[in-house]
């Protein structure tokens, strides 16, 4: 790990007055689980790393009303067990306790779940000079690939973005609060993210210089869930996730939104599949037909066809859960 600086900001505005202009030269440090990481494989070297710990009182609240305001400090442990999120968003407390083990929970912030970098094992390995850090090409592309994107169109790299909060929060109508030199701004959760192919490209819109404060979801009432499937319930990464939200109104399903994950290097917001139940009943029959909608277009590599119909399932155990179905599969 190269030697770096080390500043404990006091408040969000001296936060990001300590950030450079640029990719690179500095680091935000909250829980650490990526960063760290990061510093130890030579991909992030910065020379300053802006600590957020102090922080932790006025961003790592949870505030429910008619709208709901989660710090970008809020342990995802909090998140997860905290009661009225439980209740008004079951998709998002799930996706919060399936994050790594209990050690990665209690360090683990929102914030940094959102923003966390790709774990592609070329990306992370530091002697391949990928195209994410000035290489030639993507070396998934022709490589071992098997975790990778199956939605690749026009993506010169194939990574899959590695968040489980955002699906949800994505179909939830999520906003998240931002701030820079330039003051504040928010960004919908829906055009947060970015497919990044040079190193001075992130998986998110944000400039070097600039931080999330926190999030905020409106409360419409939406029935909602999250599904992933894995190759184990233990500590490991999702092959694929959905997430839906809909509103039930005489058993007809309205205002849906389906959001997939872990398919393409950005959460890809299936509206096909949205529109194959949109003012329908939510039956075996109808998620199934949102599921098979939802993986229409897959450009597959060579090694991650079989994610074609782990996103089929995910979606439509998505819709059955949030439309309170039985969990069979569980049974």
């Amino acid at each position: 790990m190269k030697n770096f600086t080390y500043y404990r900001a006091t408040s969000p505005e001296q936060a990001v007055s300590l950030l450079d202009g640029r990719w690179g030269p500095s680091e935000l440090l909250a829980g650490g689980t990526d960063l760290l990481d990061l510093q130890k494989e030579y991909v992030a070297q910065p020379d300053i790393v802006v600590s957020l710990r102090d922080l932790t009182g006025t961003l790592g609240k949870i505030d429910v009303g008619d709208t709901v305001t989660i710090g970008a400090l809020a342990k995802l442990a909090e998140i997860a067990e905290h009661a009225e999120l439980r209740k008004l968003f079951p998709g998002l407390t799930t996706a919060a306790g399936d994050v790594g083990g209990p050690q990665i929970r209690n360090m683990g912030t929102l914030g940094g779940n959102l923003c966390q970098r790709n774990r592609c094992w070329y990306f992370r390995d530091e002697g391949v000079d990928c195209l994410l850090k000035g290489g030639p090409k993507c070396f998934a592309l022709d490589g071992e690939n098997r975790y990778h994107a199956v939605f690749t169109q026009g993506h010169k790299c194939v990574i899959v973005n590695p968040s489980t909060l955002a699906p949800v929060l994505i179909a939830l109508g999520a906003t998240a609060d931002v701030i820079g030199p330039k003051g504040k701004r928010q960004v919908k959760l829906d055009k947060f993210f970015h497919a990044p192919s040079t190193p001075q490209e992130r998986e998110h819109v944000l400039q070097p210089n600039e931080m999330v404060t926190a999030v905020t979801i409106p409360n419409k009432g939406l029935k909602n869930a999250s599904y992933e499937v894995r190759h184990k319930q233990a500590y490991d990464w999702p092959l694929v996730q959905a997430a839906a939200a809909l509103k039930l109104d005489g058993g007809k399903a309205g205002e849906v939104q389906i959001v997939l994950g872990h398919v393409a290097p950005t959460p890809t917001v299936a509206e096909d599949a949205a529109k194959a139940v949109e003012g329908k009943d939510i039956t075996e029959e109808s998620a199934a037909a949102a599921g098979k909608a939802a993986a229409a277009g897959a450009k597959p590599l060579a090694q991650t066809g079989y994610k074609v119909k782990l996103i089929e399932v995910a979606v439509k155990r998505a819709l059955l859960t949030a439309a309170g179905q039985k969990k069979y599969w569980e049974s």
